[in-house]
């Protein structure tokens, strides 16, 4: 039993851990900081365009905003009206100008209809005067505010407008050199002057129009006071190779005169 060694057991120190799982969320954090160096890096040397385009997605992941009236930036932001979505404008002015105050008064004299031109909003005259008094050309308050109203809205928009003024064939003349043409052509000027000092752009309007009584509502009643009406036609935007649709009474264009082959080498009679 003496010759009986003693039984040594040896233990390894065991060693710290390399430095736990904290390097990998320092790393993380760099590689993340380098690829948010790199995309403002990258912003800043392209265009306005693209520009616009990535901010305006961080502002609005979802892409609701383009709707009409959608989100905090309003009717008309970030919205172009085109074939496919012109009934989206059509609701959301019609729900805009129920809001209004007055709107009980002439709610029936407020016609919006898609045409080939685009989006038409017609005010209906009646026998009183609603919107601009007998010979006037100048609008009532009625009038002026719903233009601005409008001009509001359809000035957020990026499409160009024409303005339209009408009336009945009742006779009129303040003077042998003013009629329902100066008349129909004031009161279209009228509602364009109010309406870009409310909201449409400088150059957003393109015709201003006075059909008299050429283009009457109600064709089989000359004298009906709804004949006399301001149009304003918002014009939607189109796709380049999609042609564009001549006015309602615009005659089609001919094609040019081509003379024979010999005319020219004929002597005149």
């Amino acid at each position: 039993m003496a010759n009986v060694r003693p039984i040594i057991i040896k233990r390894k120190a065991a060693h710290a851990g390399a430095h736990g799982g904290a390097w990998k969320v320092a790393y993380a954090d760099f590689v993340t900081a380098m690829m948010a160096l790199f995309i403002v890096l990258w912003l800043l040397n392209s265009s306005k365009q693209i520009r616009e385009a990535v901010g305006g997605y961080f502002k609005d992941p979802t892409g609701t905003s383009k709707l009409v009236g959608s989100g905090e930036t309003g009717a008309g932001d970030s919205f172009t009206l085109t074939k496919d979505n012109m009934d989206k404008l059509k609701d959301e002015l019609q729900k805009s100008v129920r809001e209004m105050a007055v709107f009980d008064k002439f709610k029936n004299q407020i016609e919006m209809t898609v045409t080939s031109e685009g989006l038409r909003i017609e005010l209906l005259e009646t026998e009183k005067g609603t919107f601009f008094p007998s010979g006037v050309a100048e609008p009532t308050d009625s009038a002026r505010d719903l233009l601005i109203k409008l001009a509001q809205e359809l000035g957020k928009l990026p499409n160009k407008v024409s303005i339209e003024g009408h009336t009945d064939s009742k006779p009129f003349a303040r003077n042998a050199s003013y009629g329902n043409w100066e008349l129909s052509s004031d009161r279209a000027h009228a509602a364009r002057r109010l309406m870009q000092q409310n909201g449409l752009g400088p150059n957003q309007v393109t015709q201003v129009r006075g059909f008299a009584d050429q283009r009457l509502r109600k064709p089989k009643e000359p004298e009906d006071p709804s004949n006399r009406r301001i149009s304003v036609i918002v014009e939607y935007i189109r796709k380049e190779a999609e042609p564009v649709d001549a006015p309602a009474g615009t005659p089609p264009e001919s094609p040019p005169a081509h003379p024979p082959p010999d005319a020219k080498n004929e002597p005149h009679k």
